[in-house]
């Protein structure tokens, strides 16, 4: 809280010298605020309410925040530790690296940190010919994704976010897919670190990378996300932070006043909600065969906190991915599978379900074999 209060008052400062050297200085007057970016908006992370907007549907370059598309298809193909020689052509791109060279030893989870740390845009062409096999056919995963995300008005060509004037998104967009990113443990954990260790090479070794979203380090709420610039999007940035169990998340495109306007739209934003937590309901139950009980009740592993207005919790509507049934013996605290919230047709939240009481074994009896009336008879 203390560190709060400094980046307040350093934001008041930081405001006045803004003021007398003629730059836009980003305000808050009741319900009304300025702020410096071409585009942007702050949206609550689970239940998509819009908080503040300013041209939020306006198609825009987005630079280098395209690898939080990159990262996230990456992740989710799976097998992230498992090396592999990088394309030699593909890591011969202009702009920011991670340092690979020409026969380099990389695991895709290497390649993950490379893209949402240092933004490497090696890292990112070696993740699209890994994937798909070159630039044009990641392009077609980048927009399939997109569309399952929703994001009607965005269009992807190349992994890194280098300019291309068919490659563009909306802030509405960028923080639906943040959203759907952030549901991933991984991609969360990857984006939250301002520095990490990470082994490539040829032969591979440890070297540190380090983020380039100062965010990390001046607000000890943000939890990521990802930077980006190019001559022709300008500074671009997405961001999320966590403060009292809600998530919210900032998209600033063409801000050169960027870091400024995440503090003061995060300090708006959360000052509009109370957190509420989500209620689920309390008889998912499974079957269980070979067990004492014929069914173990299920529930998610975590609790859910979100931001609302007045009180109004959305209505939302759940989802199971679960085995048909689960063996006996059982034990409390057991993974059964996933649940998914949704909102509207949107994947608002995603978890994991558990076992709530353990269920033991039902041992089978032997029972005797009945006699026919003759053996009955001839035992009398």
């Amino acid at each position: 809280m203390r560190k709060q209060h400094f980046l307040r008052w350093l934001s008041g400062i930081w405001a006045v010298c803004l003021a007398v050297t003629g730059l836009p200085v980003l305000h808050v007057q009741g319900e009304a605020l300025s702020v410096s970016a071409e585009s942007c908006i702050l949206m609550e992370a689970v239940t998509g309410e819009v908080l503040y907007e300013k041209a939020a549907d306006q198609q825009r370059p987005m630079a280098s925040t395209t690898k939080i598309m990159t990262t996230l298809l990456c992740l989710e193909s799976g097998d992230l530790d498992t090396p592999f020689p990088v394309d030699n052509d593909a890591i011969h791109v202009e702009g920011s690296s991670m340092g690979l060279v020409d026969g380099d030893i990389v695991t895709k989870r290497a390649l993950c940190y490379g893209m949402l740390l240092p933004s490497g845009n090696d890292a990112a062409g070696a993740t699209a010919v890994k994937l798909a096999g070159s630039y044009a056919a990641f392009a077609e995963q980048m927009n399939r994704k997109a569309q399952e995300l929703g994001m009607t008005q965005s269009h992807f060509v190349t992994p890194s976010g280098l300019h291309d004037a068919e490659h563009y998104a909306t802030a509405h967009d960028m923080a639906l897919l943040t959203a759907a990113a952030l549901q991933n443990e991984t991609f969360r954990e990857i984006c939250g670190q301002a520095s990490a260790k990470v082994c490539f090479g040829n032969p591979p070794y440890e070297r540190w990378l380090t983020n380039s979203n100062k965010l990390l380090t001046m607000d000890e709420t943000v939890i990521g996300v990802k930077t980006g610039f190019t001559d022709e999007a300008g500074r671009c940035l997405v961001s999320a932070s966590v403060r009292n169990g809600i998530t919210l998340i900032c998209v600033t495109l063409n801000d050169r006043n960027d870091w400024q306007d995440h503090e003061v739209l995060y300090d708006y934003g959360f000052g509009q909600l109370s957190p509420q937590e989500v209620t689920f309901p309390a008889d998912w139950t499974l079957p269980v065969t070979g067990g004492t009980t014929g069914t173990a009740a299920v529930a998610p592993a975590e609790t859910l906190t979100v931001g609302v207005k007045d009180g109004n919790m959305p209505a939302w509507s759940y989802q199971l991915n679960t085995p048909p049934f689960l063996y006996a013996p059982l034990t409390a605290g057991q993974e059964a599978g996933t649940w998914k919230l949704l909102l509207d047709g949107r994947v608002a939240a995603q978890g994991r379900l558990l076992v709530q009481s353990a269920v033991t074994y039902q041992e089978k009896t032997t029972e005797p074999e009945p006699q026919s009336w003759w053996k009955r008879l001839l035992q009398k």
